[in-house]
């Protein structure tokens, strides 16, 4: 399942943006949902289950992981909770951000293997993501060859990132600190895409009942 379901996810929003190009406006309250699923998800079942007698040194590296987070960002101009523009001019192939997502979808990759409502978590958020990176790059003058490259990889990395957990066996002595990584990462994702997604950081009410819609479910689940 956690080396499927992303790839499927990846596939889902490329067929969107292929074939459906869903608006924005939709785009972004499936983002908003994804957001406040994956947050709730990451405060109800993963930080406490990574918090164990290691409180103080647990914070530190959530907090590394938002700084990391903050870092890739930079690179990526924000395509990970959904910051991306169309630039016509687009010839060259987007390195920093292939990069950036690559690191993100690895790192978000390493923990899903064991935790099955963290894996729909990052799925529900990879979807409106992946029609985002879709749509820049068709958009783009990019061949079709390296869109389909960049995609296939992109789709690859949260896989490559469970497989590192199950098959590393000497990573287990340090997979407490690799996990509050991914959960500074998850927060800072999770939480920017709630309060930037509007315009001029707006709440409407459609936005709002994704939000809670998202919670509740992630509650649920």
């Amino acid at each position: 399942m956690s080396l499927i379901l992303p790839i499927i996810a990846v596939l889902i929003g490329l067929s969107i943006a292929y074939f459906l190009k869903a608006n924005s406006t939709s785009v972004k309250l499936l983002l908003s949902f994804s957001g406040a699923f994956l947050l709730s998800i990451t405060v109800f079942e993963f930080i406490p289950e990574v918090y164990g007698d290691y409180h103080k040194t647990i914070g530190v590296f959530t907090m590394l992981g938002i700084l990391l987070q903050i870092f890739l960002e930079f690179l990526s101009r924000g395509a990970e909770h959904g910051h991306l523009h169309h630039h016509e001019d687009t010839q060259k192939f987007p390195v920093l951000l292939f990069i950036s997502l690559c690191i993100h979808s690895l790192l978000e990759g390493y923990p899903l293997h064991e935790n099955d409502h963290l894996l729909w978590g990052v799925v529900i958020h990879k979807i409106p993501i992946a029609i985002i990176i879709a749509s820049f790059l068709i958009h783009s003058q990019l061949s079709k060859g390296k869109v389909i490259l960049f995609l296939f990889i992109f789709a690859l990395m949260t896989p490559i990132g469970s497989l590192i957990n199950k098959y590393f066996s000497f990573l287990t002595e340090y997979e407490v600190y690799i996990e509050a990584l991914v959960i500074g990462i998850f927060l800072h994702v999770s939480t920017t895409i709630l309060f930037e997604s509007s315009k001029n950081h707006q709440f409407n009410i459609s936005k709002v009942l994704m939000i809670v819609l998202g919670v509740v479910v992630a509650y649920f689940l």
